[in-house]
């Protein structure tokens, strides 16, 4: 792994994130294949979309804040 990729993940726990988010952030930036369609939440979709492109965009709208 490289420095964004661990910087990246402890910033979206720092900022509590939806673990789903992450989950999907994790999965789109390694390039994974999703999850099975019953197993996907909108959070792990926009945070796999995020990941593939590796950015955080759309992190904060997951927080338990927002």
């Amino acid at each position: 792994m490289n420095k964004q990729y661990y910087e990246t993940v402890d910033q979206l726990e720092k900022m509590k994130v939806d673990r789903e988010y992450i989950q999907g952030w994790i999965g789109g930036y390694l390039g994974n294949p999703e999850r099975e369609e019953q197993r996907v939440t909108e959070a792990y979709s926009a945070g796999y979309e995020d990941g593939k492109q590796k950015k955080t965009d759309n992190a904060e709208a997951w927080t338990a804040t927002a």
